[in-house]
């Protein structure tokens, strides 16, 4: 059975840092959600409040109707967390760790393993090795095979992808889908923009704020002005030149290229971008017009945001 997620005006700070700014949503039953933003946005912060390891300063925050102050006990029960960083016993073999996760549940690897078959399978060969030896991947699987071996109805997955492998991502995202179908609610941080495409809907977070709640594809359709993407002989200094360009309003790093933001659609722009780009000396130019992706939507509304 699913369970939904329900955050009214949580507010936390640390000092005088404040890590998360009356913060409400509400998340579906079954719904796979994203969390993104860059490292102390208060992702991680909301998950430890939501996994009753954190109290809220004020606001409220239930799990399948358990407030997870008041019922603290029973919300853990049902809830499947795994912690950004390693946190399981690395002395301890593959399948120590997981005998060990599932009896702090009453319960047992073969009495569960239909639930975590998809994914533990893929480490089975190496129960005996210890967890320590793992690579990043391995030691990611085993860590959500630990959060899924009591049938949690929900599961809260802090950056299980930093640090692992392009393959190591998709397989685990793939392994996350299988999850979602069998019915699990899962929210997920990441500070991968790119991953917000996966997701049934995504909140972008900044500073403690919640700047957007959105799927994907509506995120995109917000986005304004034209956009290129440039590429010359001399990338070095490519982003100061265009920088320096008129009507250019955001330029940045994109892989091989660098993206400008035309937000006036001027009918010039792009031969102005190369005759700036051929007096500054620049040669073998391609300039085109693309369309925006989830990374530039969240990157034009992080720019918009800091400069209220």
């Amino acid at each position: 059975m699913s369970v939904s997620v329900n955050i009214e005006k949580i507010t936390k700070t640390f000092g005088d840092v404040t890590a998360l700014n009356s913060t409400t949503l509400q998340i579906d039953p079954g719904e796979l959600f994203g969390f993104i933003g860059p490292d102390g946005a208060g992702k991680t912060t909301l998950f430890r409040i939501l996994t009753s390891l954190l109290l809220p300063d004020t606001g409220k925050a239930s799990v399948g109707g358990l407030d997870v102050v008041k019922d603290y006990k029973k919300v853990r029960n049902l809830t499947g967390y795994m912690p950004g960083r390693f946190s399981l016993y690395g002395d301890l073999s593959v399948e120590e760790n997981m005998e060990f996760y599932a009896s702090i549940f009453h319960t047992t690897l073969e009495e569960n393993y239909d639930l975590v078959k998809d994914i533990y399978s893929h480490i089975e060969p190496f129960k005996k090795r210890k967890a320590k030896d793992l690579s990043g991947g391995m030691k990611q699987k085993l860590a959500l095979s630990c959060a899924l071996i009591h049938k949690p109805e929900i599961l809260l997955l802090d950056e299980p992808t930093t640090g692992v492998d392009a393959v190591s991502r998709k397989e685990f995202w793939e392994l996350l889908k299988k999850m979602q179908q069998r019915g699990i609610t899962i929210l997920v941080s990441t500070p991968y923009m790119d991953e917000a495409s996966l997701c049934d809907r995504v909140a972008l977070m900044q500073n403690g704020n919640l700047l957007v709640i959105n799927t994907p594809e509506q995120i995109i359709d917000t986005y304004k002005g034209k956009l290129y993407e440039v590429r010359t002989n001399r990338m070095n200094d490519l982003t100061d030149v265009l920088r320096r360009a008129d009507g250019a309003e955001m330029v940045y790093r994109f892989g091989e290229f660098v993206h400008v933001t035309d937000t006036i659609s001027a009918d010039d722009f792009k031969e102005k971008l190369k005759q700036s780009l051929q007096k500054a000396g620049h040669g073998d130019i391609l300039i085109r017009e693309i369309k925006p992706v989830v990374e530039d939507s969240f990157l034009a509304l992080m720019d918009k945001n800091q400069k209220l």
